[in-house]
């Protein structure tokens, strides 16, 4: 790279990295290649990204413009800027992406989707008899006047309606869309062809109904989104379950960060709507006829080639048949990797030590608890069996408090000993301990996961999950579990240490920084260096900057990013030995690896911790060894598979661009999801079951 070419600064902007995964998300969509409702579903995540980028991310680069001051304060607004022109861009490409790429292939499979277009005339009796059947009952009508104390909420969907009475005035109405009771498509066949109509333009239809004998002179969508954050300043003081769930009512009424709306609004109704509704600190955006196009996911479509080919998870067969899970430990451990993998080998775990006569404990964190979550009703039946079962639930995970506080109260009435939320702290380790009492001996079970307890994302986030009968890690587990119990945030002197495990407070980021350091005195003494590492999120200079001096000193570094990276790759002096990958495919890719070379003594973790200022530094984090040369051998196939993938994978370049990999003539193409999914499920053996390492 030329002097020139230079980046100025040693770190990308992190929002603008979060927007660069969001924009490969959305190239997804426009591959011809991925079937039509798997595109569809990947404009529905790029949406609900945005949606939360509006909630969370963006009130922080506003409040950044109003604080700073002089010269940082032009640099908050040139953020602002290029933050607001890059999502613009990209909403230009989703447009273009469902109405000149998606649209016409739907079309050609004999599916019509209406969107900017009438509806046969013969259908009107039927749309008209849905409406008032399905939708005119959740209509709610506000007239928009100095009179009416009416507070859009976040996300929904309304009409702005100007109607023209019979005395010649106009009057704005607002009527709400209720995606939220009613799903957002009606489909009908006609002419032996699906015609699919969004909601809003059922509603449309029959605004005559809604306003009988007077004229519709505009009727066009808007949705408000939200400050996500809830204002938990004094949160440890007193019931904090109920502070949160005070705060999450309110949270739907927060400071609005965008205005969306129909580009072909009358400007003098948008004035109206920011001076009544107090838009006026909001951003403006100008949107399509449609919004919440997340709801796109929903689509009613169920012809077979529109989806991807099923890729069953493989399942564990334990032998002999008969055998506990928990017995089974005793021989063997088990690395599972879901979804490749069946989850059902989790949920036995936690079923087993609710039903085992002795299984004296159990401990487990929760983060994101499943809506109806198989393992939080096992710890209520493990309560109820008379066993001492503390979990440990996190009420301050992001847009799921909410649930987690409904399962916490049902464990709590059950006889659950419930761990909340440490002061300025989160949990987020990802551990489950189970203790058993047999021959005056206790046994110890432990599970070590990259994600969350959760059934139901396990079905398409890739994680990896440890079952082990090793005490060296589970007996810092359980000490891990003690120190939570008494709710403090670890202080300089906390008598607590770990020797085998991770923890983020303790001694996660040191470590790290050790093994790093020992790769750059291995490359120094011209030994053989590598590290690579898999994260979700790369963003903490300190970690940053020691990957820079790693590179510097000639270790060579492959990193497998999903989502923000703000290491700046490829730059001469700086970071000319280290690569940067992203893979956006099936599934979401949501495991935490790191490898160190170690001069041909391979030293593997896995675990929760992305490195990112909140991880290192806010949260309690737990990363693990493997042991296991078999389990090794097994990762490193599955990493090296990732890192050469040239079919999903794209290179992040020294300017953040997403560069798609480049396939040579005669090169075997290598699509690492499905690749990996091959490697597991074709041997006929238990491929993820190793012998016990003690």
């Amino acid at each position: 790279m030329k002097q020139s070419d230079q980046p100025r600064n040693k770190f990308f902007d992190r929002d603008l990295s979060w927007l660069s995964f969001n924009a490969r998300v959305l190239a997804e969509a426009q591959r011809k290649a991925v079937p039509l409702m798997e595109r569809l579903k990947f404009l529905s995540i790029y949406s609900s990204n945005l949606d939360e980028f509006y909630r969370v991310r963006m009130p922080a680069i506003m409040a950044l413009g109003r604080l700073e001051d002089g010269a940082d304060s032009s640099k908050a607004e040139r953020k602002l800027k290029r933050v607001t022109s890059t999502i613009g861009h990209q909403l230009n490409q989703f447009g273009k992406t469902l109405t000149k790429n998606i649209l016409p292939d739907l079309i050609q499979q004999g599916v019509n989707l209406l969107i900017n277009r009438p509806f046969p005339k013969a259908l009107k009796m039927e749309i008209e008899n849905f409406f008032f059947r399905e939708v005119a009952g959740f209509i709610h009508v506000v007239e928009l006047s100095q009179n009416v104390d009416f507070f859009p909420e976040n996300n929904k969907l309304y009409l702005a309606t100007t109607i023209q009475t019979s005395e010649g005035t106009k009057q704005c109405y607002v009527l709400n869309i209720p995606s939220d009771h009613i799903p957002r498509f009606f489909s009908v066949t006609y002419n032996n062809t699906p015609h699919i109509i969004f909601l809003d333009d059922v509603i449309k239809s029959n605004i005559h109904k809604i306003f009988p004998g007077q004229l519709c002179i505009s009727s066009n969508s808007f949705k408000i989104t939200r400050d996500a954050e809830l204002d938990l300043k004094d949160e440890f003081e007193g019931n904090l379950a109920k502070k949160i769930e005070r705060e999450i009512t309110r949270r739907d009424y927060g400071l609005a960060t965008r205005f969306l709306y129909d580009p072909t609004a009358p400007t003098e109704i948008l004035s109206q709507l920011g001076l009544h509704f107090g838009l006026q600190k909001a951003t403006l955006v100008i949107g399509g006829t449609y919004h919440n196009l997340k709801d796109l996911s929903t689509l009613p479509l169920k012809n077979k080639s529109f989806f991807y080919d099923e890729w069953p998870s493989k399942r564990l067969q334990i032998k002999p048949d008969g055998i506990s899970l928990l017995d089974y430990l005793q021989t063997k451990e088990i690395l599972l990797h879901p979804p490749y993998h069946s989850y059902d080998t989790v949920l036995r775990f936690f079923v087993e030590a609710a039903l085992d006569p002795n299984v004296r404990r159990i401990y487990v964190t929760l983060y994101r608890v499943a809506k109806d979550s198989r393992i939080a009703n096992a710890m209520i039946q493990a309560a109820r069996n008379g066993k001492k079962v503390t979990v440990f639930v996190e009420l301050k995970a992001r847009f799921d408090e909410e649930n987690n506080i409904k399962w916490a109260k049902r464990m709590k009435q059950a006889g659950v000993d419930i761990i909340y939320s440490i002061p300025e702290l989160k949990v987020h380790a990802k551990l489950a301990l189970v203790k058993r009492k047999r021959k005056n001996e206790t046994e110890y079970f432990g599970l070590l996961s990259t994600g969350n307890f959760n059934e139901g994302t396990a079905r398409f986030y890739t994680d990896h999950i440890l079952m082990t009968t090793d005490e060296r890690m589970l007996s810092e587990a359980e000490a891990l579990f003690r120190f939570l119990k008494k709710r403090k945030k670890p202080s300089h002197g906390t008598s607590l240490t770990f020797n085998h495990l991770l923890v983020a407070q303790f001694n996660l980021q040191s470590r790290f920084v050790e093994l790093i350091d020992r790769e750059i005195a291995h490359a120094k003494k011209g030994l053989p260096a590598s590290i690579i590492i898999k994260l979700n999120n790369l963003e903490e200079k300190v970690m940053i900057g020691k990957l820079y001096e790693a590179s510097r000193a000639g270790v060579n570094i492959s990193l497998i990013i999903r989502g923000i990276c703000c290491l700046v790759p490829g730059v001469d002096g700086m970071s000319e030995n280290i690569k940067v990958i992203r893979i956006v495919d099936r599934y979401l890719e949501h495991g935490r690896i790191f490898i160190f070379h170690n001069n041909g003594k391979q030293e593997i973790f896995m675990g929760s911790s992305d490195w990112m200022d909140r991880n290192l530094y806010r949260r309690i984090e737990v990363c693990f060894p493997i042991h296991k040369k078999a389990m090794k051998e097994e990762i490193n196939q599955m990493i090296n598979l990732q890192l050469n993938d040239n079919a999903q994978a794209v290179i992040i370049d020294s300017k953040g661009h997403n560069i798609p990999v480049s396939l040579e003539p005669e090169q075997q193409m290598i699509q690492s999801q499905r690749a990996i999914y091959t490697m597991l499920i074709s041997n006929k053996k238990n491929h993820f079951i190793h012998d016990p390492i003690h």
